[in-house]
């Protein structure tokens, strides 16, 4: 997949805010830090399209953004930053947790790790949920830079096997750098594949 264009469309800040949108959504979300906004700069080829910040958390509202006039890229707002107040990761749960499960156009969602740390409750939690909800996902193992090529498989194993208590098998998984852009033709090729099977479908 080539993309010729990628654009902000609009941000909300809960569920009943999301626009009506028609094409495929895929969502992306991980831990506050994982390194989405770069991951998603990175795989529209467009740097500043979405907000990098050094402070995590800085993502608190769900952004669309239109690829190619095909299909929706959402930036979801990371998770498990431990400064937020508990009124604050209450709204957030309940609003990521409400687009996830209710959003009728959402084909996937990818949920993002970092490589270069032992599997974390938080992500392993967030993943029970996708499965429970019966949610379909991909694993982005991010920031493939910063290790060594045995550690970045042994971590990814690690974190496989840690899975294995809430689901069979082995999801699909990429392994990624935003800085050298491994992995972005696998993915983007995943999307393509997905929007295929999804017209087939309808």
């Amino acid at each position: 997949m080539k993309i010729r264009s990628a654009q902000f469309i609009t941000s909300s800040p809960d569920y009943p805010g999301c626009p009506d949108l028609e094409p495929a959504e895929f969502a992306f979300i991980g831990r506050s830090n994982v390194g989405k906004s770069s991951l998603l700069n990175m795989l529209t080829n467009k740097q500043g399209l979405a907000k990098v910040s050094s402070k995590p958390g800085h993502t608190t509202l769900i952004n669309f953004f239109n690829i190619n006039d095909q299909w929706t890229m959402v930036d979801l707002p990371g998770y498990g930053y431990a400064r937020r107040s508990a009124e604050q990761q209450e709204k957030f749960n309940e609003f990521v947790s409400d687009y996830i499960a209710q959003r009728p156009n959402l084909i996937c969602v990818f949920l993002l790790i970092d490589c270069r740390i032992p599997p974390q409750q938080s992500d392993l939690q967030f993943l029970e949920w996708l499965v429970d909800h019966r949610i379909r996902f991909c694993l982005i193992f991010t920031k493939g830079d910063k290790v060594k090529p045995q550690q970045l498989k042994s971590n990814i194993s690690d974190f496989l096997e840690a899975m294995h208590e809430f689901i069979q098998g082995v999801p699909p998984y990429f392994a990624c750098s935003s800085k050298s852009g491994k992995g972005r033709g696998q993915i983007l090729e995943f999307i393509e594949q997905s929007l295929r099977a999804n017209k087939k479908a309808l």
